[in-house]
């Protein structure tokens, strides 16, 4: 029996779609962004995108010691910053604060950044013509606690990149900054810029370029500790690191 014209066109007509679907780029692939709290002590994350950007988990969460979240990260392209807010509580008629990254009192940041001194993990997800996720740990603004970002399984270049040393035990007495203030434990460690406020520590004006913007002995203090990180305002852009197409990328405080 003849077969219809019908039947004679389906077989072709699945035959171009299953081309079709394998000429189409697919879309990035989900990325999964983990916070993970290895501190002996609750900390409080905080993510704030740069302009332009959603914020995730409405900013910020307490994350107790030894747990950990995830969260999708946005499809389309995305930057911002993450960090660790420690020592924060209620207090005189139920005001939350943190001694170190307090971004105006609030326990979810909505989009707001943090004080300084804190460790920041920088990222920016999604960009490139290989769906690269870049990322870095900057001690520019000062330190808190210590932090690593680990991706898995992306292609390329995608070392875990961070500073794990406890530069609280180590800081210099200029730039440590204490809780309560003037007598408490040390709760940070401060940049240069921070504790002495001049124009060449925080290359601002004359000294805001490549050339003129150097490393200073405090700077250095922090490289030599944390040599995988930013310290200074025009540090090396190599460490900035772009990894293809990881499924998942790990903060890790206290790594």
């Amino acid at each position: 029996m003849a077969r219809s014209a019908a039947s004679l066109l389906f077989p072709t007509a699945v035959l171009l779609l299953l081309l079709l679907a394998l000429r189409v780029p697919s879309p990035s692939q989900a990325l999964t962004l983990t916070l993970v709290n290895n501190c002996p002590f609750t900390v409080w994350p905080a993510i704030q995108p740069n302009a332009g950007h959603p914020v995730l988990e409405r900013g910020g969460f307490p994350l107790l010691t030894l747990t950990h979240r995830s969260f999708p990260a946005p499809d389309a392209p995305w930057s911002g910053r993450v960090w660790a807010r420690t020592a924060c509580s209620h207090g005189h008629g139920g005001h939350f604060s943190c001694a170190t990254g307090d971004c105006g009192g609030r326990l979810e940041c909505g989009g707001l950044g943090g004080a300084t001194p804190a460790t920041l993990a920088q990222f920016s997800l999604h960009h490139g013509h290989a769906d690269f996720s870049s990322y870095a740990v900057s001690l520019v603004d000062g330190f808190n606690v210590p932090m690593t970002v680990t991706p898995h399984e992306g292609k390329g270049v995608c070392p875990v990149v961070g500073c794990r040393a406890n530069l609280l035990a180590t800081c210099p007495p200029h730039l440590q900054m204490r809780s309560p203030a003037g007598h408490g434990p040390v709760v940070a460690c401060k940049s240069g810029c921070e504790a002495f406020r001049t124009d060449e520590l925080c290359c601002r004006n004359h000294f805001n370029s490549k050339d003129t913007c150097r490393p200073s002995s405090y700077s250095e203090f922090f490289k030599h500790a944390c040599p995988a990180t930013f310290t200074y305002a025009h540090d090396s852009p190599s460490l900035m690191h772009e990894c293809s197409s990881p499924r998942e990328l790990k903060v890790i405080f206290c790594h």
